[in-house]
């Protein structure tokens, strides 16, 4: 069964609605990020590549690579098949990322299908590509699907602002971040869009950049 679509800024209002009613520590975390985003995507390969692109790599490094992987008129299935290694290695693409790139490429997945599959199956379908891992599933689900009880439960900054948040002695590890979202469904993507707002405004206090 799938749940519930992200498709505009007022779903996100009334995730962020329901979790301020749900958690008080989640209502004030909202009166200090303001409006969360709805930060939606087109599905499909390219946002998938996108996202490989970004996999460790900071912001700014990722997105100086996808610019030249554009440039190139890399970011197609076809394209990538008929590029070299030393192609798509040029454009900034590490030697696992180029495997994984042409993982992607060749796989061929049904992204129209994913579309009408539930959350863990969708999850399920991404992963069984070389280089796709959970985090990865999570947030092409959350971001090109939309769905909004999707959550990324190995994200560091996810993890870094629940301890803040719900002032925890230490930050919480994988499994324990996924039981404790487990109680903010059917909002959880709604909730980790609150907690990366909110991770921003730790670092903006702690004067990091």
């Amino acid at each position: 069964m799938i749940g519930r679509i992200i498709e505009t800024d007022a779903c996100v209002a009334e995730g962020a609605a329901y979790l301020a009613a749900l958690k008080p520590e989640f209502a004030a975390a909202l009166v200090q990020t303001g409006k969360l985003p709805l930060r939606r995507k087109p599905d499909g390969f390219e946002p998938l590549l996108n996202a490989i692109c970004g996999q460790q790599i900071s912001i700014a490094a990722a997105g100086a690579i996808w610019m030249r992987l554009q440039a190139a008129g890399l970011i197609t299935a076809e394209a990538i098949k008929n590029a070299s290694d030393d192609e798509i290695r040029a454009c900034g693409m590490s030697r696992p990322k180029t495997r994984y790139t042409r993982a992607l490429a060749e796989h061929g997945i049904d992204f129209v299908g994913l579309r009408d599959l539930p959350d863990d199956q969708v999850i399920a379908k991404l992963t069984e590509v070389v280089g796709i891992g959970q985090w990865t599933a999570q947030i092409y689900a959350m971001f090109s699907l939309g769905r909004a009880d999707v959550f990324a439960d190995g994200d560091l900054a996810l993890q870094e602002a629940a301890k803040v948040l719900f002032n925890l002695p230490e930050r919480p590890t994988e499994k324990a971040m996924a039981k404790m979202a487990a109680d903010w469904s059917p909002w959880r993507g709604v909730a980790a869009r609150l907690l990366w707002a909110y991770y921003r405004v730790i670092k903006q206090r702690e004067g990091i950049t």
